[in-house]
């Protein structure tokens, strides 16, 4: 066998990891991942996680600028994949790296397809407050996420998890399949599903404007996007002038006391809360961001007197 692997952040490095310390691990022949990027303030060059543990285990690692067959075609052609295994790579892969190997193109995509098919399946999902969360492993085509599906995996969720809690649990799945489902895909066992296209949904990347919080959104929409975007990159809303990210929120089921925005209560013992008028209830805002500070508890907030009862989240 010849395996390549095809990965770039976090949620492909655990994949990575449970494949390499698989019985298939020494199968790997290499590593394709995005380039280098620039990060945080000195926008020091930082290699993606894939790389990095890829290097660790000793495989050869791949970053073309390009997928196209002029930028990459022959170095494929020299790896001579039997089986392609993709997770959270991040462009498109084209026809002569889909149709080559023998085993096919086998992605991890975090949904349950053929809902949330796309770039952020996850972050959608949690935004819509679906209950239920889970990995598909599909055979990959030219399609959006069409191709026939393999093995699923699902957990169920209780409202308030973050992006983060969700993200971590989600890709364990995924490589947990992986493994478990290689011999099974190899042999011949597996007996393909086709998607129902009438059920799919679309998840498109998150946006800049996805990140601003509107207040005479319902609470419950405002709580699960603010569960979706943290820890990153981080619901906000304008307080003072200044954006404020959001971390954590609450909600109370209580019915508005002001208009959308209007902060009518404040509580400053412990770890304190927030509490915001909503298009139809009140929302705690638990734990946030002011702009160039560390993460801090709402209690801290108060206390530093950077909120008054009265004032309004734009």
């Amino acid at each position: 066998m010849r395996i390549v692997f095809m990965g770039t952040p976090d949620f492909a490095a655990v994949a990575l990891r449970a494949l390499a310390e698989s019985a298939y691990g020494k199968d790997v022949v290499g590593v394709v991942t995005q380039a280098d990027k620039p990060k945080n303030r000195g926008h020091v060059l930082t290699p993606p996680p894939v790389k990095v543990l890829a290097e660790t285990f000793g495989y050869p690692v791949y970053q073309p600028q390009s997928l196209k067959a002029e930028f990459f075609g022959e170095t494929y052609r020299e790896l001579a994949p039997d089986l392609v295994i993709v997770a959270a790579y991040g462009k498109i892969l084209p026809g002569y790296v889909l149709d080559a190997p023998r085993y096919g193109c086998v992605n991890i995509h975090g949904s349950l397809l053929p809902k949330y098919r796309g770039a952020a399946p996850i972050q959608r999902a949690i935004m819509a407050g679906e209950t239920e969360l889970g990995i598909t492993l599909m055979y990959m085509e030219a399609g959006l996420d069409t191709g026939d599906m393999l093995a699923k995996g699902s957990i169920a969720l209780s409202g308030d998890e973050s992006f983060g809690e969700i993200h971590d649990r989600l890709a364990a799945i995924g490589a947990e399949l992986l493994v478990t489902c290689l011999p099974k895909l190899i042999a011949g066992e597996l007996r393909p599903e086709k998607q129902d296209d009438a059920l799919s949904t679309y998840a498109p990347k998150i946006e800049k404007e996805d990140l601003h919080l509107d207040f005479s959104r319902p609470a419950r929409e405002l709580h699960n996007t603010v569960r979706a975007l943290s820890p990153a990159p981080g619901a906000y809303a304008i307080l003072n002038g200044s954006p404020v990210k959001i971390t954590k929120t609450a909600l109370t089921g209580k019915p508005a006391a002001a208009n959308p925005g209007t902060c009518p209560a404040l509580n400053a013992k412990g770890e304190g809360a927030i509490s915001v008028s909503c298009g139809d209830e009140e929302l705690l805002i638990l734990r946030l961001i002011p702009e160039g500070k560390k993460e801090m508890s709402a209690g801290d907030f108060i206390r530093g007197r950077k909120i008054v009862c009265g004032q309004i989240w734009e």
